[in-house]
C-alpha cells in the first residue's frame, strides 16, 4: 500500500500539497545491493566512485530527520530539530528521511550488505521539520522550510536535498531563503511530485531549484509523478530499496528516492571539482542528462533534460567549467516572482536570452541611429535650400535691379516649388515598431527550440543511464 507524505501547515493545506512515495515492505539485508538498480544501470562500482565518492560535501536532509542505522554510521552530523527545539534532528520516527540519507550516503554494512548511497562518503546534515499524512495532518509550512534551508545554508551544507512539496511562495521568509542559499552557491535539488495532473508544488516552484521526476527500470517515467515545465532532470524513483527508521529496509517509489539520486550526483561533482560554482554543477548534469530514444523532444515537461548521469556528469567539461558561473535555472520566463538570485561573483543572466546576445539594447540603438540619420539628411537639405534660392535672388536682382516681380521667393522656383526640394519621411525599416529576435522572454521555462543548452544525444548502444 502506498501512503502519502507531505510538509503541510495552513497555507499549503488551502492550496495543496505533494505527496512523498514511500516503503512498500520490508527487505532483508542479503537482497538489498542486487536490487539496488540504480547503482547498477548507473555502473557505479566502475565508472562513478573510482572519480568522486561525495567526500568532504555536506548534504543537507530536510526531511523526517535521520534515525541510527547500521548503513550510515559514522555519516550524519548533528544536525537541528524543528519539530523538538534542543534535538539534533537524528531521530525518525517515520523513516522517510532515513531512506532519502542512505540513497544519498549509505556505505552498507558487513560484506557487500545493506544499502550503499550513490556518494557513500559524503556527509549528511539532517533537518527534521513538520510532517503529516493523510491521517495525521500536523503544522509546518513555508516559514518552517525557509528557516530549515536557512540553517542547513549557515551550518555547511552545499547540496540541499528536499523530497517534499509544502507551502507557497508567499509564506513569509519562504523566498528569501531560497534567495539566500542561490547566494551562498548552495545547490537546491526538490522532488516534482506524485500527483498525476497536478501542479508543481514549493519549493519546486521557485526558479533555480533543480526540479526531479521519477523513472523505471526500463526507462518510461513513473506514472504517478507530476509533470510541468519547470522539471530539470530525471532519475531512477520506482521500486527503490532504502534504509528505514526501524534498522531495516523497505522498497518504495516517488520522485523523493529520484530527488535523493539527483541531490546524490551534485555531491559528487562538487566533491571532484570543488571550485565550480553551484550553477556550474547544474550546468554540468544539465548538459550531460541523457535524452532516451523515443520519449519526445528534449526538454519536455516529462524528463526535463534527460535522466541525469553521475558519470557524464563527472567528465571533463571545459566548456562548462570555464563557462558563466550563474545558475542556469534562475529567473525561469514567466514565473512572475522577479527573483533574480546570483552566484558568488557573476550578475545574473536569463539564460534564455543567451543565444539571442543584447536582448532590447541593440534594437534600441538601432532605432536611434536611423531617427539621427533622417535629422542630419533633413537639416542639410534645408540648408542646401536656402543656398540655392539665395543665389536665384541675388541672379535676379542683379538682373530686374530689385527683389520683385514673377520668380520671387514664392514663385515656381521657391521652395518646395519644384522636384527634389525638400525630403519626405523616411521610410523604416523591416521590422521598424515590431518586437525583434531576442526581445523579451521565450515561454517557461524551457522553450522547445530556444533551450538555453544544446540537446544531448543519448550515447550510441550500451546503457542507456550513461554517457
Amino acid at each position: 500500500m502506498t501512503t502519502s507524505r507531505s510538509v503541510r501547515g495552513l497555507a499549503a493545506l488551502a492550496a495543496g500539497a505533494l505527496v512523498w512515495g514511500v516503503s512498500a515492505g520490508p527487505a532483508t539485508a542479503d537482497t538489498i545491493r542486487d536490487g539496488q538498480w540504480a547503482l547498477n544501470s548507473y555502473s557505479a562500482a566502475e565508472k562513478v566512485w573510482p572519480i568522486s565518492k561525495g567526500d568532504g560535501v555536506i548534504v543537507a536532509v530536510i526531511d523526517t530527520g535521520v534515525g541510527d542505522h547500521p548503513d550510515l554510521t559514522g555519516q550524519v552530523l548533528p544536525g537541528a530539530d524543528f519539530t523538538s527545539p534542543g534535538k539534533d534532528g537524528r531521530s525518525d520516527a517515520d523513516g522517510h528521511g532515513t531512506g532519502m540519507a542512505s540513497i544519498i550516503a549509505g556505505h552498507g554494512h558487513g560484506d557487500g550488505a545493506g544499502i550503499m548511497g550513490l556518494a557513500p562518503k559524503a556527509k549528511i546534515l539532517p533537518v527534521k521539520i513538520h510532517v503529516g499524512d493523510a491521517s495525521n495532518i500536523q503544522t509546518g509550512d513555508g516559514v518552517e522550510i525557509g528557516k530549515a534551508i536557512r540553517y542547513a545554508v549557515d551550518n555547511g551544507a552545499k547540496v540541499i536535498s528536499m523530497s517534499f512539496g509544502g507551502g507557497v511562495k508567499s509564506d513569509d521568509g519562504y523566498q528569501d531563503a531560497i534567495n539566500y542559499a542561490f547566494q551562498r552557491d548552495v545547490v537546491l535539488v526538490s522532488s516534482s511530485g506524485n500527483s498525476p495532473g497536478g501542479e508543481i508544488r514549493c519549493p519546486a516552484c521557485f526558479p533555480g531549484v533543480v526540479v526531479v521526476g521519477a523513472i523505471e527500470e526500463s526507462g518510461d517515467v513513473w506514472g504517478k509523478e507530476t509533470t510541468g515545465p519547470e522539471m530539470t532532470l530525471a532519475a531512477p524513483g520506482a521500486n527503490i530499496y532504502r534504509a528505514n527508521g526501524k534498522q531495516g529496509y523497505s522498497t518504495g517509489d516517488g520522485t523523493s528516492d529520484s530527488t535523493a539520486y539527483v541531490s546524490a550526483i551534485a555531491a559528487l561533482v562538487r566533491s571532484k571539482y570543488p571550485d565550480l560554482s553551484a550553477g556550474q554543477v547544474i550546468n554540468r548534469m544539465i548538459k550531460s542528462a541523457v535524452q532516451l530514444p523515443n520519449k519526445g523532444t528534449f526538454p519536455n515537461d516529462q524528463y526535463g533534460y534527460g535522466v541525469a548521469s553521475p558519470s557524464g556528469a563527472l567528465a571533463p567539461n571545459p566548456e562548462v567549467d570555464n563557462g558563466p558561473k550563474e545558475n542556469p535555472l534562475v529567473k525561469r520566463a514567466g514565473s512572475g516572482d522577479g527573483a533574480s538570485p546570483k552566484s558568488p561573483g557573476a550578475g545574473a543572466t536569463d539564460p534564455a536570452k543567451t543565444p539571442q546576445a543584447g536582448g532590447d539594447s541593440p534594437q534600441a540603438s538601432s532605432d536611434s541611429k536611423s531617427s539621427n540619420g533622417m535629422l542630419i539628411a533633413v537639416g542639410g537639405g534645408v540648408l542646401g535650400l536656402i543656398v540655392i534660392v539665395v543665389i536665384v535672388l541675388l541672379v535676379r536682382r542683379s538682373k530686374s535691379g530689385n527683389g520683385g516681380g514673377p520668380g520671387g521667393p514664392t514663385g515656381p522656383g521657391g521652395p518646395g516649388g519644384g522636384p527634389g526640394h525638400g525630403y519626405p519621411p523616411q521610410q523604416p525599416g523591416p521590422g521598424y515598431g515590431q518586437p525583434q529576435p531576442g526581445q523579451g522572454y521565450p515561454p517557461p521555462p524551457y522553450p522547445q527550440q530556444q533551450a538555453p543548452y544544446p540537446p544531448q544525444q543519448p550515447p550510441g548502444g550500451g546503457n542507456p543511464y550513461q554517457r
